[in-house]
């Protein structure tokens, strides 16, 4: 794909630059973690398999917007082991969707996640295993957000935990009218692990970030608007006539920032994750070499040839 090479012509312009060489490495592979690092992925993949239950289940639509289900009601859609493995995987099939532009990511039956399943926590709660977890699901939830797809969290009824952690992965969040974000660590003698606190700040900057970390606050949709971890509340079906469902106003609210072919709209959040991650000079190297795969093109000649810049 066009960001693969762009990330290889990245390394070798940094290969030689130290730190920053390292930094560029990580970002290339999409993970934070790697051997490197003592993170060995098969054999946590194994650990985690052991802890079956529920599924992550992806749905690839023709409009190019993918629907990712966080499918476990009985637990609330906690994830168990074998559901982590399944989101790392479904991850890896958005990365290779060429055609895709958009993903909504969803719990089943009215509820987001109530994050991590407590059977499995339990039976990996010594360090070490813990920390492989932790490594697991930071780079997991890392990949979902470098997709090249605009992404949005559908949050209906509770996001717990590492189901909050979960919801800041995606690009923008939708609650439902009667959702609830909380970051309940602190209840469970915990920090979050999964790279939600580091998501936070930068959504909504240090000072909320605390409030919410420390305080266990429930952020319902006005405090979510408020402090700007909602970027919009969904209208009650029941209660409006003809809102449609919740998935139909997440992707209507998607609608007016995925008009055009893929290509564009994955080179959008190409240039805005370069922008978001990586020092000025080098983002703006990144920006120039996105242009190139766009300028020229079949949708640039197109409206070119329409003169469609103002309409």
């Amino acid at each position: 794909m066009a960001l693969c090479a762009l990330r290889r012509q990245l390394l070798k312009r940094s290969s030689s630059c130290g730190a920053w060489g390292r930094c560029m490495q990580r970002w290339s592979s999409g993970c934070v973690y790697t051997d490197v690092h003592g993170f060995n992925q098969l054999e946590i993949r194994e650990k985690l398999q052991a802890f079956p239950g529920g599924s992550v289940d992806l749905l690839k639509q023709d409009s190019g917007v993918a629907v990712l289900t966080i499918n476990n009601p009985s637990r609330m859609n906690a994830l168990s082991g074998s559901m982590m493995v399944d989101l790392e995987e479904r991850v890896s099939q958005l990365e290779n969707w060429t055609d895709g532009k958009a993903l909504i990511v969803r719990g089943a039956a009215e509820t987001f996640c109530s994050g991590s399943d407590l059977n499995a926590v339990r039976a990996i709660s010594n360090p070490q295993d813990g920390m492989k977890m932790c490594m697991f699901m930071q780079n997991a939830l890392t990949r979902l957000l470098r997709l090249s797809l605009i992404s949005v969290a559908l949050v209906e009824g509770r996001a717990l935990g590492g189901g909050a952690e979960l919801a800041t992965a995606c690009d923008f969040r939708l609650m439902a009218s009667d959702s609830v974000i909380q970051f309940v660590h602190k209840h469970m003698g915990l920090v979050p692990g999964w790279g939600g606190a580091t998501r936070l700040v930068r959504i909504v900057g240090s000072q909320n970030a605390l409030k919410l970390l420390a305080g266990a606050l429930k952020v319902d949709p006005e405090l979510g608007l408020q402090v700007g971890l909602a970027d919009g509340v969904l209208q009650d079906p029941q209660g409006q006539e003809g809102a449609g469902t919740p998935l139909q106003q997440a992707e209507k609210w998607l609608s007016s920032y995925i008009k055009g072919p893929a290509p564009v709209i994955q080179a959008v959040k190409k240039v805005v994750l370069s922008g978001r991650e990586l020092p000025l000079s080098e983002a703006l190297r990144t920006e120039k070499d996105v242009f190139g795969t766009v300028w020229g093109g079949p949708a640039n000649l197109q409206a070119l040839a329409s003169k469609s810049k103002h309409k």
